[in-house]
C-alpha cells in the first residue's frame, strides 16, 4: 500500500473526530488522549502508570465506547489465578466431557485494573494473550477476539501490595503513559460541569473497527526514509550505551509508534519530531523504567 499525502490528511481528520469526543470526557489531558489513540493505531497495548483517581478508568472505557468495541474491566488483586483471567476446562457430567469456559479475557478491550495487586505468576498469564491474540489451556489454543486490546493500569511500586511488573510483561505494552492531574481550568471545568461517567453513557461510538483497522494498515504504510532509520538506530545504539539497551523489539515499536504519530498529525512520511513525540512513552518502561533516561537519550542523539 503507498499512502499519499491526500489520504493522510484525510485520516489525520476522521482521527481528530475521535480524540475531540475523547477529551471531552478527559478534560486537559489531549496530548495523553493523542497519545493513547497513537498506540490503538500501532496495534499496541497501552499501560497507565499514575496515582488512582485521574481518569485513568475513565479513559479507558471512552476508547473503548468511541470505537464500538466490547469492553470488560477486571480488577486485579493478589489473590487472582490465572484461570479467573483465562477461563478453565470444566467437566460436564452430561456430555461426559470436558468444555472450555471462557474468561474474561475473551474480549475485544479488557482493562487489567491495578495490574501490578496480582502476583507475577497471574501477571504472565497475560503474555501469550498480549504477544500472540490467543490463551492455551489444556495444551489446547483459544484464539482471542479480533481486535484485541489490552489496556493495563498499575499503580506506583512505592504504594503497598504491589508486585513489579517483570521486564517480559512490559516489553508487552507498546506505551507507558501518566495522566496527571489536570491544570486549574480544566478541573474546574470539571467541577462545574457534567458528570463524566454521565457523558460516558452517552457518547455515541465516532468510529468503526473496520474503519479503524484500514487506518491501521495506512499506518504501517507511511514511509520512513533511510535518513529516519539511520536516527532510530543511533537512539538504539545510544541506549545500548547505557547498559539498560533496548531491543530490537523495542526499535520495532517505536518506529510502529512514530508512523501512527505521523498519521496522526497527518502525513505520509515519518519525521524526526513524531519520534521524540512517542519516544518517552515507548521507551521508559523498556529502560528500567527510567523516562528520564528517555529524554536524556532523545535530547541528546543528533537528529537528522
Amino acid at each position: 500500500m503507498i499512502l499519499s499525502a491526500a489520504d493522510a490528511a484525510r485520516v489525520a481528520q476522521r482521527l481528530q473526530v475521535l480524540t475531540t469526543a475523547l477529551s471531552k470526557i478527559i478534560l486537559g489531558k489531549e496530548q495523553a488522549v493523542q497519545l493513547a489513540v497513537t498506540c490503538l493505531l500501532a496495534r499496541g497495548h497501552l499501560l497507565f502508570e499514575d496515582q488512582p483517581g485521574v481518569g485513568k478508568t475513565l479513559l479507558s472505557q471512552a476508547l473503548a465506547q468511541a470505537l464500538g468495541l466490547q469492553f470488560r474491566r477486571m480488577q486485579f488483586t493478589s489473590d487472582l489465578l490465572p484461570a479467573d483471567i483465562l477461563g478453565a476446562s470444566i467437566y460436564e457430567r452430561e456430555t461426559g466431557g470436558f468444555r472450555f469456559h471462557p474468561g474474561p479475557i475473551f474480549t475485544q478491550v479488557l482493562l487489567a485494573d491495578e495490574i501490578n495487586r496480582a502476583t507475577p505468576k497471574t501477571q504472565s498469564a497475560l503474555l501469550e494473550a498480549m504477544e500472540e491474540g490467543r490463551v492455551t489451556c489444556d495444551g489446547t489454543p483459544h484464539a482471542l477476539p479480533v481486535p484485541f486490546f489490552v489496556i493495563a493500569t498499575q499503580n506506583p511500586s512505592s504504594q503497598i501490595g504491589t508486585f513489579m511488573l517483570p521486564e517480559s510483561q512490559l516489553d508487552r505494552f507498546l506505551m507507558r503513559l501518566a495522566l496527571g492531574a489536570p491544570d486549574r481550568v480544566a478541573e474546574r471545568a470539571m467541577l462545574q460541569g457534567q458528570d463524566r461517567r454521565e457523558m460516558l453513557r452517552e457518547m455515541p461510538a465516532v468510529m468503526t473497527w473496520a474503519e479503524l483497522e484500514t487506518m491501521q494498515r495506512q499506518a504501517r504504510a507511511v514511509h520512513v526514509s533511510e535518513a529516519l532509520l539511520d536516527y532510530l538506530q543511533d537512539l538504539l545504539a545510544a541506549s545500548r550505551a547505557t547498559g539498560h539497551g533496548l531491543s530490537p523489539r523495542a526499535g520495532l515499536a517505536l518506529l510502529a509508534a512514530a508512523r501512527a504519530w505521523a498519521l496522526m498529525e497527518g502525513r505520509a512520511m515519518v519525521l524526526p519530531e513524531d519520534v521524540q513525540a512517542v519516544g518517552s512513552a515507548v521507551m521508559g518502561h523498556r529502560l528500567a523504567g527510567d523516562t528520564e533516561m528517555a529524554e536524556t537519550l532523545l535530547r541528546e542523539t543528533p537528529v537528522p
